[in-house]
């Protein structure tokens, strides 16, 4: 099994671990190979000869090099012709032991699926030149605003608690249609599980594992401006309570699922924002408070 290894970057790309599994493989590149049976021998060779496959020390590894069952590796995920994608992330603020950023639409913050470089965490890394970043908390690739970075691993757990221990208030704002038939503010509690395709989820029966205190703060036109305070932080659960109430936001490709849900279109972001996080910073005891800058009109 392979997983993100933050110490180390080429380029500004994390590279991965790998524990080398049982197998009958007497080099390297054999045993990738089969480990990896879509990546072709010939990018592997590739990746051998430019040094994007270490061992553990970081040393780069030859093709024949022996194959030993338990040993560790790192290795370089690549995407051919990784499309550039065409907005900016803006930096909030800086410290010691934080990076605060403005996150735009459509960048993810990890390498996942076909992005690897065009991710926000490998910008950084590349403008900053510092592989010891680590994400402090998630936003999905088409939500836009706050995102928070630890650059010192010795504070790093006493930042992450913060999100681990609810101990940090988020504040998202969103673009929906209007729901004059609810009272606001509500609170939206259910159980949220995977559905249907793989990158979807679902209200279920059961004990509720979500909730969300949602209001309104525009009523102008048919679209209204809603507030949404997540006290969990299940996938997708703003987009899912949203439109489980009959309001889904606007221009989102998964709920309900749009027949272009895989393709990206620049001209329509998703208008969900993480509009500020509020927090007592955990090393000094002072209230910290970070705001996007971004807005969510006009409305495409």
């Amino acid at each position: 099994m392979s997983t993100n290894e933050p110490n180390a970057s080429l380029d500004g790309v994390a590279p991965s671990r790998l524990q080398l599994p049982p197998g009958p493989w007497t080099n390297l590149l054999d045993g990738l190979c089969a480990r990896f049976p879509a990546i072709a021998r010939e990018r592997w060779l590739d990746r051998f000869a430019r040094g994007r496959v270490l061992d553990a020390q970081r040393r780069p590894l030859a093709a024949d090099a022996a194959y030993r069952v338990g040993m560790e590796i790192l290795y370089f995920r690549e995407v051919a012709e990784e499309p550039r994608i065409p907005f900016e992330e803006r930096v909030l603020h800086r410290d010691a032991h934080l990076l605060v950023v403005d996150k735009p639409h459509f960048l993810p913050v990890t390498p996942s699926g076909g992005f690897v470089a065009e991710t926000l965490l490998a910008r950084l890394i590349r403008r900053y030149d510092e592989p010891e970043l680590v994400p402090l908390h998630r936003l999905d690739r088409g939500t836009a605003g706050v995102m928070l970075f630890s650059r010192d691993p010795a504070s790093r757990a006493a930042y992450q608690a913060l999100f681990r221990e609810r101990r940090i208030h988020k504040r998202y704002e969103a673009l929906a249609p209007a729901l004059p038939d609810l009272e606001f503010p509500l609170v939206r509690r259910s159980r949220i599980v995977a559905g249907e395709p793989f990158f979807r989820m679902c209200e279920a029966d059961g004990e509720p594992n979500s909730e969300t205190r949602i209001d309104v703060i525009d009523r102008d036109g048919p679209f209204w401006r809603y507030v949404l305070e997540p006290v969990t932080g299940r996938k997708h659960q703003l987009r899912v309570h949203l439109a489980a109430l009959g309001a889904p936001i606007l221009n989102d490709p998964f709920y309900p699922l749009s027949p272009q849900a895989l393709a990206d279109d620049y001209a329509r972001p998703l208008k969900l924002l993480a509009r500020s996080l509020r927090f007592v910073d955990p090393l000094e005891g002072s209230e910290r408070w970070f705001e996007s800058g971004l807005g969510l009109w006009p409305l495409e």
